[in-house]
């Protein structure tokens, strides 16, 4: 049964390296062509100006791409070796970074740096030999074994989703745990670019201003983002008793994610601020009802977080962006997340519609699922 198993180390990787392509390549604007080499950069003398911090983000930011593609390789093609996995992570690593500091040549917010290429295809390489060392030590194969006892055989999907879902709650959202509030900014997107065509008379007007939710709607929507990650959960999860772990540990770990944002965000004194009554009584909630569903057959659990999420996003696209959602940006950009902050705000736009299109997928297929046991 265990060889059923998919990894999730390939898309896990393939969705960091979209990360990293996102924090080398932002804003993806004023590209211009300098009449030089993209590739000039690799001749360049030590920069006169670094910081430690530049140093070790640029070690710390490539390892895991490194770890997870190593670990891809060892779990995906096992005949090639651990050496080799190594040696293609690093590859992949670096063929990533040559990439992104060609590529900032072209853009007038950016400077590439062979010291930077260099780092990065160091971190690369750190990964995936930390990768080799837990092979070599039996903890990749006792994770394999771990996630065979406690997940379902198509869980890859369900799992990856799980590991985004703190990471999306990053960003600041109106009402906590609502990710997918997408509305008010479609819309305006939306007339931007009909602007200056005629198709501007086709988009309808509406004829009223979003309106703040209600502490009752709010706590509705605060227990409906809380219990989606735990009935996904639920959904690939094997027995009661693993769901009995994993769903406290799911809700704790949206509000470690919650509270880490609020003190990027606002300072660290605010880490708290955003639990208020409603919040804590929506998170109970939630606990609640995931206690009782505990026994439900994965097929339920699936229904019931198909009407969930479509209630959620219902409810949450009526009320308006958090007010203070310009203070924010402007402290995001102007700080050490400014290549960070747009790819989280994104995850958490995507996050409810991915997991939306994963369980209709998981409703759709023939074969029966059997009860938690």
């Amino acid at each position: 049964m265990a060889t059923q198993h998919k990894s999730i180390a390939l898309p896990l990787a393939l969705a960091y390296a979209a990360l990293i392509v996102y924090a080398s390549l932002y804003p993806f604007a004023d590209w211009r062509d300098q009449g030089i080499a993209p590739w000039a950069y690799l001749a360049a003398p030590w920069p006169k100006y670094w910081t430690a911090f530049d140093l070790g983000i640029n070690v710390v930011g490539y390892m895991p791409l490194g770890f997870l593609a190593a670990i891809a390789v060892i779990r995906n093609r096992p005949a090639v070796g651990v050496v080799h996995a190594v040696l293609r992570a690093t590859a992949v690593g670096a063929a990533i970074a040559f990439a992104m500091e060609t590529l900032q040549s072209y853009l007038p917010a950016r400077i590439p740096s062979n010291v930077d290429l260099g780092l990065n295809i160091a971190g690369a390489l750190a990964g995936a030999v930390l990768a080799a060392v837990l092979e070599r030590l039996g903890a990749v194969a006792h994770w394999h074994r771990t996630r065979s006892n406690w997940f379902v055989d198509d869980s890859r999907g369900g799992l990856v989703l799980l590991a985004l879902w703190p990471i999306a709650l990053l960003f600041p959202a109106a009402v906590s745990f609502g990710l997918g509030q997408v509305f008010e900014r479609l819309e305006a997107g939306i007339a931007d670019w009909l602007v200056d065509t005629p198709f501007i008379d086709w988009m309808p007007v509406r004829e009223f201003e979003l309106e703040p939710l209600v502490p009752g709607v709010e706590l509705l929507c605060v227990m409906l983002g809380a219990l989606v990650p735990c009935l996904l959960g639920f959904l690939v999860t094997r027995s009661v008793a693993r769901r009995a772990i994993l769903l406290p540990t799911i809700l704790l770990a949206g509000v470690a994610a919650s509270a880490l944002s609020a003190a990027l965000s606002y300072g660290p004194p605010h880490a708290w601020a955003w639990l208020s009554l409603p919040v804590q009584i929506g998170i109970a909630a939630a606990l609640f009802i995931g206690v009782l569903l505990l026994g439900a057959p994965r097929r339920f659990c699936a229904a019931l977080l198909l009407i969930a999420l479509v209630v959620h996003l219902s409810l949450l696209n009526q009320a308006p962006e958090s007010a203070y959602f310009a203070q924010t940006l402007a402290t995001w950009e102007q700080g050490r997340f400014i290549r960070f902050h747009g790819l989280a705000q994104w995850l958490g736009w995507v996050w409810p519609f991915a997991t939306l299109a994963y369980v209709l997928a998981v409703l759709s297929r023939r074969a029966p699922a059997a009860p938690a046991q």
